[in-house]
């Protein structure tokens, strides 16, 4: 007679335990075959940026493609400077950007909090209308965008005076105002001010603050997560504008980095050179989402996925 032996009662959490360390490993090893295959494109710009033309072509279709092997020198970092105004496109892109992300952030919040905490009549027919021109495609609005802004008047100083003058074409600021109002950014910090309770409004109200305080000392302390995002989703636009200021901008000091791409193309190309300022104008990029991904993460998480 066989006798068989009922397993023990701890075996079968073991195996749930190993199923579940198994499938852990299984979503790790998915994840980093994906990390690596998204960063191919940009692991191959900048290991290409540190070789000559020759060895880039001679490289592709291989794995030295993608590790810095050969010749390989900051010949192509020098080339750039010397080949294009790149410290001055740099500049002009960071000012740009940032100046754009900042007013951007106090405009738009600013709506938005009017949208999601005032109770005034018409706000749902004013928000409507913010989100329908999204569907609206910048190249649509380009051209009569660049009639108005050759129009609109500024007041500049020449020596102790102001003068009135008209036109806004070749300037800093035809490449910032028009893009400060965002409908995306309102429509995203609208959401996620409507998550904060308004309750905190009304005990703000009986201690006598005003609604512009409680904007700026109640709201936005509790928003940080919705800022992070707004600031990436502004500054990726203004740093990557390309059709615009080569509409409107003809002087080479005011141009930004994107603009200063099509240098390259003329003549002899360098692609050498194409990836190493391809790298420079990357970095930043690179740098403010590692700096703000937690909260761009848990903006997205949080706010984005609202109804």
């Amino acid at each position: 007679m066989t006798t068989v032996l009922a397993p023990t009662p701890s075996a079968a959490p073991a195996r749930k335990a190993s199923r579940s360390r198994r499938g852990k490993i299984a979503v790790q090893a998915l994840r980093i075959a994906l990390v690596i295959f998204f960063a191919f494109p940009i692991v191959f710009m900048f290991v290409s940026s540190f070789k000559p033309d020759l060895q880039i072509f001679k490289d592709l279709g291989s794995w030295r493609g993608f590790v810095p092997v050969g010749h390989i020198s900051l010949d192509n970092y020098l080339g750039v400077f010397d080949r294009v105004p790149a410290a001055r496109f740099l500049l002009n892109s960071i000012g740009i950007s940032a100046i754009t992300v900042v007013l951007g952030i106090f405009v738009n919040s600013l709506a938005a909090f009017s949208l999601a905490r005032l109770k005034w009549r018409g706000r749902q027919f004013v928000l409507t209308a913010i989100i329908a021109t999204l569907i609206v495609p910048f190249e649509t609005l380009a051209l009569p965008l660049v009639w108005w802004v050759n129009k609109l008047p500024w007041l500049e100083i020449h020596g102790f005076s102001l003068v009135l003058t008209t036109g806004w074409l070749d300037t800093y600021r035809v490449q910032i105002i028009p893009f400060i109002a965002n409908a995306f950014s309102i429509y995203l910090f609208y959401q996620y001010f409507n998550s904060i309770p308004k309750e905190l409004d009304e005990a703000a109200r009986v201690d006598g603050a005003s609604w512009f305080m409680i904007y700026r000392k109640v709201v936005l302390p509790l928003s940080g997560p919705a800022i992070a995002t707004v600031a990436i989703l502004t500054f990726l636009p203004a740093w990557n504008s390309y059709l615009w200021p080569l509409m409107v901008v003809q002087t080479e000091d005011l141009r930004p980095v994107m603009v200063g791409i099509q240098y390259f193309y003329q003549l002899n190309v360098a692609w050498g050179e194409i990836m190493a300022y391809a790298s420079l104008i990357t970095i930043p990029v690179l740098a403010l989402f590692v700096a703000f991904q937690r909260s761009f993460i848990s903006s997205i998480a949080s706010s984005g996925v609202k109804g």
